[in-house]
């Protein structure tokens, strides 16, 4: 009976999180199909992981590559589930975030990149991968610095660089604002990765750039309005973390 009804919570908070989406969607003329919802399962038990699979959740968010990597071994049997790795990748975990991984959100540098496309070329497969910017100038916060719009110019080389590995595939951006008291705080971040992508779109047109994950429990709804493709939102689905 508690296994039935931790399903139902969260098969409820995941509904009314589908039902936010599609209206901040409809009320900026998007539609809402174009913006998909990834429930962060860090730091949850595996219990609750599988109460998300059993309410219908086939797309999960991860920070920990071992951590996931354990998930997905446990789970594998059982259903089929999109892993997306979406926090900060050391340089010694590239490896399983390369072989195990259907996206990654968080590639934050040309180092990491270089040991990705090495470790997905030994794997045989493509990884597809977002670039992280820091549009905030928040020191916590990992990526290309991007806060400055006159210093965009000069991250090209670089960014160039990055497109040239042939086992990554670059599908978009992402970006982490710094934590809001108010959902709207978040507005102006959200738009400075949208200008930011519609940059890097005219110096690279053969890239499709059609990924923005932005926005999380806190500013989802927001972040739709504003252009996100994927959101991020973890303990308002599936409740406080254990850990």
């Amino acid at each position: 009976m508690e296994e039935e009804n931790l399903v139902e919570r969260i098969r409820e908070r995941y509904e009314r999180a589908l039902e936010q989406i599609e209206a901040a969607a409809r009320s900026a003329g998007r539609d809402p199909r174009d913006v998909r919802l990834v429930v962060v399962s860090k730091a949850q038990p595996l219990t609750v992981v599988r109460a998300a699979i059993a309410a219908g959740i086939r797309l999960l968010g991860e920070n920990y590559p071992e951590e996931a990597v354990e998930k997905m071994q446990a789970l594998a049997a059982e259903t089929e589930v999109e892993w997306h790795m979406i926090g900060h990748v050391q340089s010694r975990k590239a490896r399983l975030v390369a072989e195990h991984f259907a996206l990654l959100h968080s590639l934050d540098r040309l180092k990491l990149a270089r040991r990705l496309d090495r470790f997905a070329a030994e794997a045989g497969r493509t990884l597809p991968v977002l670039l992280e910017f820091n549009v905030s100038g928040e020191a916590t916060k990992y990526g290309w610095p991007a806060w400055d719009e006159n210093a965009w110019e000069a991250l090209v080389p670089e960014i160039a660089q990055v497109l040239q590995f042939e086992h990554l595939r670059v599908r978009g951006l992402m970006a982490m604002p710094p934590l809001p008291r108010e959902a709207e705080e978040s507005r102006p971040y959200f738009r400075r990765l949208r200008r930011l992508r519609d940059f890097l779109s005219r110096r690279f047109p053969e890239i499709a750039w059609e990924e923005l994950s932005m926005g999380t429990s806190a500013d989802f709804v927001i972040a739709v309005q504003e252009g996100a493709t994927l959101v991020r939102v973890g303990q308002a689905i599936l409740g406080p973390r254990k850990q």
